[in-house]
């Protein structure tokens, strides 16, 4: 199996790391640097994990889907809570826009890694295909 939970990991502490460093600086204006280049590898490494989970044929892609679909819903809502609390709270322009996608980094990375992490132990169903 290709090292997609190992990357997933690496991308969750990047989201996290470039949260905490804005929050840290909150309520005053923070750089932006940081954050930006943290959330760019983070995303970077989104889309290493998906070229090797579409390489990957012999994979229990129906247990994948199942678990990966009822978490992302379940991370849709805490990612909208969130959101909402940023805005609700002022935070605007581009600090929101670096928050935005650090949020949405982190909702898609958490069902990537728990779909892969049960699917991986579970037997492939015949003919499956990576969209199915």
């Amino acid at each position: 199996m290709p090292p997609v939970s190992s990357i997933a990991i690496a991308v969750m502490a990047l989201a996290l790391a470039g949260g905490i460093d804005v929050a840290a600086h909150l309520p005053r204006p923070a750089a932006l640097g940081l954050p930006v280049g943290l959330v760019s590898a983070a995303a970077a490494g989104l889309v290493v994990n998906a070229v090797l989970l579409a390489r990957l044929s012999d994979f229990a892609w129906h247990v994948f889907w199942r678990v990966a679909g009822w978490a992302g819903l379940a991370y849709v809502v805490i990612a909208g809570m969130i959101e909402y609390v940023m805005v609700y709270d002022g935070t605007r322009g581009a600090l929101l826009g670096v928050m935005t996608a650090l949020i949405v980094v982190f909702a898609v990375d958490i069902p990537v890694l728990l779909g892969f992490s049960v699917a991986r132990y579970q037997e492939p169903s015949p003919a499956q295909s990576p969209g199915a």
